[in-house]
């Protein structure tokens, strides 16, 4: 039994001089494996206990235990006090040093349409145009009906309608979401008559549209609203013309077509040379080389009556176009979605 004794505290003696001999966490590891482990020294010696007669063995197993917890007591320490030289050595090594410029802050920029928007503003506010605000939520009568729209009119097909509360709700006029922003041309009437009028109106709209590459069900477009006495369809295609090269360049030429708007008589469209292929055909202006960028006419004569106007009196002429088109086109980006994406990526080429 003394013997056995002797052997357990020199097997314990020798683990611990070999445990304070590991400096890293590969040679605590081997270690523990060696000493504590499955097939370790401590469980070849818990083996042998068996071997011993039977009363001996309740001492021996107790003085067994005792230098078990002793070298886990140990190796636990021994953990502890590698991870705290590792600790010091880091911060010893990876001192801040607080007299350094700190790292800059990344700043914002503005959006691309809005950037569009601003120029749109610039070169028509160059011209004599002021930016009139209008609602978003219109009626269905400014919406529709005083732009020559009467219930039951076709043209309604085009736009699929965002109703706010559904055109049966027990209300004086149908609420919605508007189409387009030609309802500000009764509002700048209504309020600027009888003196001319020179105004462009930037906002969004919404049309229940499915989204894909080439369409958004909410969008931004920029309305053009002149009415005075003397006013034909030259100065019209004059303006369009001058924004035309102003923003696109001089280089791209410009073309108009027969089209039908019930707010306008006569009513065009306007096209410009494709910017991709200069007018060669491609897929981007199906082969044609030419891109549609807005719609325009002189204003219908029910519709100058409906904003207080005397169309014997008075004409004008008006025009819309979109502003994620016309960005598309400038900076040859080929997915609508992209503007409204949030995709960093995508926004900060341009901020």
């Amino acid at each position: 039994m003394e013997k056995k004794a002797q052997d357990m505290a020199a097997m314990q003696a020798d683990a611990l001089a070999r445990l304070a001999e590991a400096q890293d966490d590969a040679a605590l590891a081997a270690w523990r494996n060696e000493i504590l482990g499955r097939k370790g020294v401590i469980s070849e010696a818990m083996r042998g206990l068996g071997q011993l007669p039977a009363v001996e063995r309740p001492a021996a197993g107790q003085r067994f235990n005792e230098v078990k917890t002793a070298l886990e007591t140990a190796y636990t320490e021994a953990e502890a006090r590698l991870k705290a030289q590792a600790l010091a050595a880091s911060l010893a090594s990876e001192t801040i040093d607080v007299t350094l410029p700190g790292r800059p802050a990344g700043v914002g920029g503005l959006h691309l349409i809005t950037r569009t928007l601003r120029e749109i503003r610039e070169i028509y506010g160059q011209m004599g145009f002021q930016v009139y605000r209008s609602r978003q939520i219109e009626t269905d009568d400014f919406n529709f009906g005083l732009l020559n729209m009467p219930k039951h009119h076709p043209a309604r097909d085009m736009q699929d309608t965002f109703y706010v509360l559904p055109p049966e709700a027990d209300l004086d006029a149908d609420l919605l979401l508007r189409t387009h922003t030609s309802p500000g041309q009764i509002h700048a009437m209504r309020e600027y008559y009888p003196e001319p009028i020179r105004v462009i109106l930037p906002g969004m709209v919404f049309r229940f549209e499915p989204v894909t590459v080439r369409s958004e069900m909410q969008f931004h477009q920029v309305e053009g609203l002149a009415v005075g006495r003397h006013i034909t369809m030259a100065d019209l295609k004059g303006t369009l013309i001058n924004f035309a090269h102003r923003f696109f360049g001089p280089q791209y030429g410009v073309r108009f077509r027969p089209s039908y708007f019930p707010f306008t008589e006569p009513s065009v469209e306007m096209d410009i040379e494709c910017i991709v292929c200069g007018g060669k055909g491609c897929s981007i202006c199906k082969r044609s080389g030419w891109l549609e960028i807005l719609g325009a006419g002189m204003v219908h004569p029910t519709v100058l009556r409906n904003g207080g106007y005397d169309p014997d009196v008075y004409s004008g002429f008006a025009f819309g176009m979109g502003v994620e088109r016309p960005a598309i086109l400038k900076h040859r980006i080929d997915d609508i979605r992209l503007f409204f994406s949030g995709d960093l990526r995508f926004l900060e080429q341009y901020a």
